[in-house]
């Protein structure tokens, strides 16, 4: 038997692709996952760790554009955009602001509700049942208002459609959440509880998944950068990368922001950026929150684990653009600072930077390839990447073996894009 070829190529190893190397290998079939670097490496490392079917609602709405474009004389911005020319991005922004409208917007909070809702479970089961060691934790999401204005305008736009979706939200008043919370400073104008969110360390859950992975017989080939496909007939019959060429009888393309770059081997054109993110991550403060905590009108999310503490978000569109951004990094403390009584740890851990892979809709793109026959993707999960792995995983090994899809697929078919 070949070594070099196995049922299922995986391209990428980070929670999606180590989600859906996890549900094949379960479903019996033969596993090889390529990952440029190493096993959660990229964006799964740095995240705040939060599982949040309360995400359901995209960025884009009316007027979001405007709030696009303003942040550019703002490099503090929580939604940032550089000024500077590109053309791929500015056609990703042409095409993001066709889909701010409130048809659009119903439409994508819809499908990644579907997929959020079906892995909150999923995830659970997964780390119960195999006992993964990621301190995962199921003590609900605390968004946190100081004032009326930004609170009244989330329950139009944020409470109110999670009520369609059928998502439980809790509405508090300023007494109610700094009692639930006394990390927060006075002056809390009120808060949105989502009993339904979770929270876990990310880095470990990925590793956990590696670890498994490993376990169920599947190779993981760490440093495989992939260079280049040979095709034949409407099939990819090998995947060249730097550690030699590899075959799958079907191939995932699950390489998160770096997926339209290796799309464009193959003459597929993906409509995705890299939105950039940050985190800091301190030991654990005295005084750390009991929940995981969105802080609204800086956009800092704050996740609390018993080995740590982590400040995070901000989405800044800069294009493959590598490397700190110490004016983010101070806008995540400033932010913290603002509300928390201890917003930093007694000792700094990491600064970290990752791409989030941002589709222009806002819906990940999973499902099998218009243009290759044996080509399937499992990308553009945007901040959402661990909170849908899982479902991801599922519905990926459902696809590929002719299984009924636990969730309806054709929301996130890449036939949408003609990919």
């Amino acid at each position: 038997m070949d070594a070099s070829r196995s049922d299922v190529l995986i391209l990428g190893g980070g929670v999606i692709g180590l989600a859906s190397a996890y549900y094949l290998l379960k479903s019996g079939a033969t596993v090889r996952v390529l990952e440029q670097g190493t096993p959660g490496c990229g964006s799964s490392h740095g995240n705040c760790g939060t599982i949040t079917p309360s995400h359901a609602a995209p960025l884009a709405m009316p007027g979001m554009l405007g709030v696009a474009l303003r942040s550019m004389l703002r490099a503090d911005a929580p939604l940032y955009i550089n000024p500077r020319f590109d053309g791929p991005r500015l056609r990703w922004l042409l095409g993001f602001a066709r889909h701010c409208n409130w048809r659009d917007f119903e439409r994508a909070a819809r499908a990644r509700s579907a997929i959020l809702q079906r892995s909150r479970r999923l995830l659970a089961e997964l780390v119960r049942d195999e006992r993964f060691d990621c301190e995962f934790r199921e003590e609900g999401e605390l968004y946190v208002y100081r004032t009326a204005s930004a609170l009244q305008s989330d329950e139009k736009h944020h409470a109110r459609v999670l009520d369609r979706l059928g998502v439980e939200v809790q509405r508090l008043n300023g007494d109610e959440v700094q009692a639930r919370e006394p990390a927060l400073k006075p002056g809390v104008a009120g808060g949105l509880f989502h009993p339904g969110d979770a929270r876990l360390r990310p880095d470990r859950y990925a590793a956990e998944l590696a670890r498994r992975v490993i376990e169920l017989g599947g190779v993981i080939e760490s440093g495989a950068r992939v260079e280049r496909f040979g095709t034949d007939a409407g099939r990819i019959g090998q995947v060249h990368t730097t550690r030699g060429a590899f075959r799958g009888e079907r191939v995932v393309l699950a390489l998160g922001a770096w997926s339209p770059l290796t799309a464009r081997l193959l003459d597929l054109r993906l409509p995705m950026q890299p939105g950039k993110g940050y985190s800091l991550t301190y030991t654990r403060p005295a005084q750390a929150p009991r929940h995981a905590l969105v802080l609204r009108e800086a956009a800092v999310c704050v996740t609390t684990w018993e080995s740590g503490f982590r400040l995070g978000s901000t989405m800044e569109f800069s294009g493959y653009a590598e490397g700190l951004n110490r004016t983010r990094l101070d806008a995540l403390r400033r932010g913290a600072a603002e509300s928390l009584h201890v917003p930093e740890g007694p000792q700094l851990q990491e600064e970290w930077w990752g791409w989030r892979p941002m589709s222009v809709d806002e819906v990940p793109i999973i499902g099998p390839s218009t243009r290759w026959s044996n080509l399937l993707l499992a990308t553009a999960h945007g901040m959402l990447g661990i909170s849908m792995s899982a479902a991801t995983g599922e519905l990926v090994a459902a696809l590929l073996h002719g299984g009924t899809p636990p969730i309806d697929p054709a929301p996130y078919a890449p036939a949408r894009f003609g990919a």
